[in-house]
């Protein structure tokens, strides 16, 4: 009212400290959704294709990280080394376990390549990823397939990083080339997106410019619901906020994510109705 204080300043004209916390915790929610495309599995498996063909190891681990990103429905900030978000939080070397069967976990740094070859089971650890509750494990057992499989993705990341004696907190979206690491970029994961879009063509129902970074964790959740895996389990491994109830809950219980990432590539196959602006094919 006119001639009263401010009700939001304190006493020295400064913004109250509640009012400052209550609109932090607003920017830390889930933002409104954005309409990425999701894609495919087809898209995933041309990119890992052309990254094996290629030998090139900032090529193969930019595969990794999208095969990674749409098992695990992980953030652009999540599962690259970079972002401009200031609240990205990189999944790190340390942050990854590696289990044969269900108790038995490897060292990391002392078992052989062999040994890790053996691995059944991965898990990633959110230490401080957004909308995830602080050293949850969420954990994938073997997709069944050679190359779209978050255990093996896993594996070849951690021998890769071990190869070059990296050290524990360095984040898993980087290569080494020519002994150097190299950070895997948001614009490397969508240039690798859209040039599989691009060879693939329209018959996916979307154009290039429709796919970026941010619809690897949207292809992940599409491949769940089509797969008919119950939305409160996606609602979990997304960490999704809509149902606060739900982060009483534990992803570590391994029965509940034995099967997901084979349900993942069957229903990852999906197709979507193009609009005017794709092409006839």
């Amino acid at each position: 009212m006119l001639g009263y204080p401010d009700p939001r300043l304190n006493h020295i004209g400064k913004q109250d400290f509640r009012i400052t916390r209550m609109l932090s915790s607003f920017t830390k929610k889930d933002p409104p959704p954005h309409r990425v495309k999701p894609v495919p599995t087809a898209v995933l498996r041309n990119v890992s294709a052309t990254a094996t063909a290629s030998l090139c190891p900032i090529q193969q681990a930019t595969a990794d990280m999208i095969i990674l990103a749409f098992f695990f429905l992980l953030r652009p900030g999540e599962y690259t080394a970079k972002s401009t978000n200031p609240d990205a939080r990189p999944f790190l070397l340390e942050n990854v376990q590696l289990f044969v069967g269900p108790t038995h976990r490897l060292n990391l740094m002392t078992a052989t390549p062999e040994q890790l070859h053996q691995a059944t089971f991965a898990t990633l650890t959110f230490a401080n990823q957004k909308n995830g509750v602080k050293d949850e494990v969420v954990g994938h057992a073997r997709s069944g397939d050679l190359h779209l499989c978050p255990v093996l993705a896993l594996i070849r990341r951690v021998i890769h990083l071990r190869h070059h004696q990296a050290p524990r907190t360095t984040p898993l979206a980087t290569g080494y080339q020519h002994g150097l690491p190299v950070p895997i970029l948001p614009a490397d994961i969508t240039q690798a997106l859209r040039l599989a879009v691009t060879v693939l063509g329209p018959s996916l129902g979307f154009l290039p410019s429709d796919v970026s970074a941010r619809c690897l964790r949207a292809a992940g959740a599409t491949a769940l619901l089509c797969a008919d895996v119950d939305s409160c389990h996606i609602q979990l491994l997304g960490r999704w906020r809509s149902d606060e109830m739900l982060r009483y809950l534990h992803l570590q219980a391994q029965p509940l994510m034995k099967d997901f990432s084979r349900k993942m590539l069957h229903g990852g196959a999906f197709t979507l109705i193009p609009n005017q602006l794709v092409p006839s094919y």
